[in-house]
């Protein structure tokens, strides 16, 4: 996983795949899943399938010398990264859609 942090940061990786490794991370981040998880097996399917898929098509998408050159440095990393923009982008967009629903619910009564 740091090799693809590593990777979504580079600008030798192709834009798509940054741009997928983004969303799978911010679909890993997010509180709320495609099927919720208090749904019995379905609940957590979505990320046992999603998660690995997405990542699978991101190592796919990168060339193998380039995601190699990615791994060495990630096994030269001594402290896990930390990433609190993306933490708080997603709780900034959470908060917007609690908003944006609940100022819905205010006008409908």
């Amino acid at each position: 996983m740091v090799a693809l942090w590593i990777a979504s940061g580079d600008k030798r990786t192709p834009i798509a795949a940054r741009a997928l490794a983004l969303l799978v991370a911010g679909y890993a981040l997010s509180p709320i899943d495609l099927i919720p998880d208090f749904i019995p097996v379905l609940g957590l399917l979505d990320d046992v399938i999603l998660l690995p898929l997405g990542i699978w098509l991101v190592l796919r998408m990168i060339p193998p010398a380039l995601m190699a050159e990615f791994r060495v440095q990630a096994e030269q990393v001594k402290v896990r990264p930390r990433v609190l923009a993306g933490a708080a982008l997603v709780i900034v967009v959470w908060l917007a859609v609690l908003s944006w629903i609940a100022a819905s619910l205010w006008r409908a009564d």
